[in-house]
């Protein structure tokens, strides 16, 4: 053949094609385009001197891969539109006296401009952007930015690997499709399935179970550990359920309203129930895949703003004063007979020196423990604590012990206990019992539950729930403990003093004082003067570039997640509209013929609006609903306390999304009216 005969013959079946292939192609640039900024961002220097940089790069990296993953899977599944279109194309060119290998040069021609242009102009677009992504997570982590231009020969060396090899893989896909079709089946694949489908009971049954199962995990998981473990399970039984019910549910659902004549028996409803019948079988699985994208942005925004615009009060929760000092000591007599006095008469005595005014101090002494509750009896023994742990996570709690008077100090109140009474305090857990008792320890009478409790770090860190008994007799209490070891033969009681005060300087002086205790400190354990275990000096100042450098980074992370499963939702939504167009075409011509008017057509169109494309966004919000109790349990990881600012985030993404979901409805709607509404000009000229 004539050369240059294949290149052209491609070039015009994409030309001619460009409804379906423009958006297939800008979808393709704008995925390079993102692995390509993230990719570079892992590499880029300007986070050299950010702090928490390699946290920030491993969550690049991680996200690079999950779009690298995504897009394989998308690009398959939205190239499978586009080859179902040209089937009928391919078929007639063999009809012609093309032979498969011709049609296979046509495809590979195809297939590598594609490729070519994608790669080429993703990377050229980010590498015009990649300056601006840069500045935005520098931004978010607090940084200092610079304004220096470059560009990563490595990251564009590994966005065209991955992407030339899902090219491959593409065009590989495409050419099995065609070696193993007749030319009569692809002539006539667009017919394929236009069998009347039968909504499967069993199936739609077995969804709802599925999504029942995934939302009563996400609602009955008590503790932040429990939500972490389980929340992936809950995850796979959702996505299940939602495809099994949109597959089948939607197709039971066409057929009860074709049931109900009231309904059924309108222009504006016949036509449009009618097609969605046949196509449900089909395209459920689509409609599956939106709901799924869309609970994914949402779960995403709503999370990672959360996170990074409750910051601050993430910070606050996990260090509750400006310095937070945790001394731990090996035997009780240390911690209760004074032995704290020379460390906080040490640390005043630096603290002057700097000019600090100690104020808001919480000064208390605590033993801390992890055990089981078994009938209101606590199982501490490490061995029948790790069987129980086994069987049930919820079971697991870390206990503490406090005096009476130091609660009384740290809180301004004024309780009183009689011997062998307790006041309880409880975080993340019930407790019902009118007694709580150490098996081999002491027991205690519980004279209430308090509502308050002095700010404690440990506490918001632990991801398991939290009892804290406070009793009058602080050494006879923990007196009967002091020998318990764990499973490696330490000390399973763990005895510590806490000191916690405000400085009332400045960011900079805080960091200073800060500096210095901890050198001091330092100093004294080298020299061995130390009449203590451990120590751990924690700053909040010193902290908050890391707090914000972390969530920032995740923030950006669910930024561009999410742009990419927009990409995706947007792209699925206008073949959807583009495909059934097509495939209502005839069914409009014959409706135009016997007297339907182009404004029925869009009445029909929009009843078609209502009916379906809205049971994903339905759908998202349901899920999205059940989800948020499992969600905010897997932030309080992240030291999130802040309910409130998670429902305003959630409700903000959702309504933000739902008008974005609306207008891109409208916009690619507008592309099936035109197909459709030409419906009997087309009949006609055939």
């Amino acid at each position: 053949m004539k050369a240059g005969f294949y290149p052209k013959l491609a070039f015009d079946g994409i030309r001619k094609n460009q409804r379906l292939y423009l958006p297939y192609v800008l979808t393709c640039v704008g995925m390079v385009m993102m692995f390509y900024i993230l990719a570079f961002l892992q590499q880029t220097p300007a986070l050299d001197a950010l702090a928490g940089a390699d946290t920030i790069r491993t969550t690049l990296g991680f996200g690079s891969w999950v779009v690298a993953i995504f897009a394989c899977i998308f690009l398959f599944y939205t190239n499978s539109f586009l080859m179902r279109r040209r089937k009928k194309e391919f078929g007639l060119y063999s009809i012609l006296g093309m032979g498969k290998g011709n049609i296979g040069h046509v495809l590979f021609w195809e297939s590598l401009m594609i490729a070519v242009f994608s790669t080429v102009v993703g990377l050229a677009a980010g590498m015009a952007l990649s300056k601006l992504a840069e500045l935005g997570l520098v931004a978010l982590m607090q940084g200092e930015a610079t304004y220096t231009l470059s560009a990563s020969s490595d990251a564009v060396l590994q966005t065209s690997a991955v992407f030339g090899f899902i090219f491959l893989l593409l065009f590989l896909n495409t050419l099995r499709q065609v070696r193993f079709s007749s030319a009569v089946s692809l002539l006539h694949s667009e017919a394929v399935g236009e069998k009347p489908p039968k909504g499967n009971w069993f199936l739609g049954t077995l969804g709802l179970l599925l999504l029942g199962a995934g939302y009563y995990i996400a609602v009955a998981m008590a503790d932040p550990l429990s939500a972490l473990s389980m929340f992936f399970v809950a995850v796979i039984l959702v996505i299940l359920g939602t495809y099994l019910l949109m597959i089948s549910g939607s197709v039971l659902l066409c057929r009860l309203l074709q049931k109900k004549k009231a309904y059924y028996y309108k222009s504006n409803h016949f036509i449009s129930v009618s097609s969605m019948g046949y196509r449900m079988k089909r395209n459920g699985a689509g409609l599956g895949s939106i709901c799924i994208m869309a609970c994914m942005v949402l779960v995403m925004i709503s999370s990672t703003a959360a996170l990074y615009f409750g910051a601050e009060d993430a910070l606050r929760s996990r260090y509750p004063s400006e310095m937070n000092l945790q001394v731990q000591y090996a035997d009780p007599a240390s911690l209760t007979g004074g032995g704290t006095s020379s460390l906080r008469d040490k640390v005043q005595a630096i603290a002057d020196a700097q000019g600090a005014q100690l104020t808001g101090v919480t000064d208390y002494r605590v033993a801390s423990i992890a055990g089981v509750v078994q009938n209101g009896v606590i199982v501490t023994d490490p061995k029948e604590v790790n069987t129980l742990s086994a069987a049930t996570l919820s079971g697991v709690a870390q206990f503490f012990l406090l005096p009476l008077s130091d609660y009384n100090t740290c809180m301004g109140t004024a309780e009183t206990l009689e011997d062998g009474e307790a006041l309880l305090y409880v975080l993340r857990t019930d407790y019902d019992a009118d007694t709580i008792a150490f098996r081999g320890g002491s027991t205690f009478r519980i004279k209430k539950q308090v509502d308050s409790f002095m700010g404690s770090g440990d506490a918001v860190m632990s991801l398991i729930p939290t009892i804290a008994i406070i009793v009058p007799d602080f050494s006879a209490a923990i007196a009967p403990m002091a020998s318990w070891t764990d499973s490696r033969g330490d000390p399973a009681l763990i005895l510590k003093w806490n000191y916690n005060f405000d400085t009332g300087l400045s960011a900079q002086g805080q960091v200073d004082l800060y500096r210095s205790l901890k050198d001091a400190l330092r100093a004294e354990e080298i020299a061995g003067t130390a009449d203590y275990y451990a120590q751990n000096l924690d700053s909040r100042e010193a902290n908050r570039t890391d707090f914000y450098a972390t969530f920032g980074g995740l923030f950006y992370l669910g930024i561009i997640l999410s742009i990419v499963f927009l990409f995706a939702t947007v792209l699925m939504i206008y073949y959807k509209q583009v495909c059934e167009g097509y495939e209502d075409q005839r069914r409009f011509g014959i409706m135009q013929k016997v007297g339907m008017t182009e404004k029925d057509i869009r009445r029909s169109i929009n009843s078609q609006l209502l009916t379906v494309f809205f049971l994903p966004l339905g759908l998202a919000l349901c899920h999205l609903s059940f989800a948020f109790p499992m969600i905010r349990k897997i932030l309080l990881c992240f030291h999130l306390t802040n309910v409130w600012l998670f429902v305003l985030t959630t409700v903000i993404t959702f309504l933000v999304f739902a008008v974005f979901y609306t207008l891109v409805y409208r916009a690619t709607s507008n592309a099936y009216y035109n197909i459709v509404s030409s419906a009997k000009q087309t009949a006609d000229a055939a």
